[in-house]
């Protein structure tokens, strides 16, 4: 099923838009438990994808049949706090019965001998093996990875998603679900990060936005902007893709 509509929620605040993903996520955890068994769910960062993380510690979830995944990755020591995993970990998966093997980590940048091409290839092996593993296959460009009930988003104010900047290599990707990133624009430079058709294998694409400085990029996401100039643009899920916005990120929407 392809993506034919966008869908904009609104909500009073970040906090209310927060607790509303997290309620949507926890939903959408027990309807895929209850076809398939198992749920597979795309963790973010950033203010809002930290708050969600929190958020789900409090909500009623079978975490013993739920797979984690990461958008991105600062490709740093393994116990760095830049690290998204580690962040999350305190947040969520050190407070709830999750089995460590659900959990996808990316490597760290002291493993591999630090090689950022070598890590991105393993994460993309590590996908391939889950989706063969649990019989949900989708295509990603010349890759496979599972096909997660969700992948949630964050949003930079000049639209990127993961580490998918503009005028990037990284958000031009079509062929690998899963690339390095050496000059990120945010530091630290170096990172991990899902490509555009990585994400498009997911059911759902669920951005959460706040903030008056994200406006201009939210319009030309939901708008159908050039990906290359905001990456936003290029969010899409195979289901259906959902803007989760505060007022000010909405404020230049009809």
């Amino acid at each position: 099923m392809t993506d034919s509509t966008t869908t904009v929620r609104r909500f009073d605040d970040a906090a209310a838009l927060v607790t509303a993903a997290a309620d949507d996520v926890a939903t959408v955890i027990a309807q895929a438990q209850a076809e398939r068994g198992f749920a597979s769910i795309v963790l973010t960062g950033g203010s809002n994808g930290n708050g969600v993380a929190a958020a789900l510690r409090d909500r009623e979830i079978d975490w013993a049949n739920v797979d984690i995944f990461f958008g991105d990755e600062r490709f740093v020591a393994d116990r760095s706090a830049d690290r998204n995993e580690l962040q999350t970990r305190g947040l969520l998966l050190d407070h709830v019965p999750i089995d460590p093997d659900n959990v996808y980590r990316y490597p760290a940048a002291d493993e591999f001998s630090g090689d950022a091409t070598l890590a991105a290839q393993v994460y993309a092996q590590r996908l391939a093996q889950n989706a063969t593993r649990r019989g949900n296959a989708v295509p990603a460009g010349d890759g496979v990875v599972p096909q997660f009930d969700v992948h949630l988003l964050g949003m930079g104010g000049e639209g990127h998603i993961n580490s998918l900047f503009p005028h990037t290599d990284a958000v031009r990707e079509r062929k690998l679900p899963v690339v390095p990133v050496h000059d990120s624009p945010k530091p630290p430079p170096n990172r991990l990060t899902l490509t555009l058709p990585a994400v498009a294998a997911a059911r759902r694409v669920w951005l959460l936005v706040s903030g008056a400085e994200k406006a201009e990029a939210v319009a030309a996401g939901v708008g159908g902007a050039d990906p290359d100039d905001w990456p936003c643009a290029g969010a899409h899920g195979s289901e259906e893709t959902v803007w989760y916005l505060d007022p000010a990120a909405a404020s230049q929407l009809p």
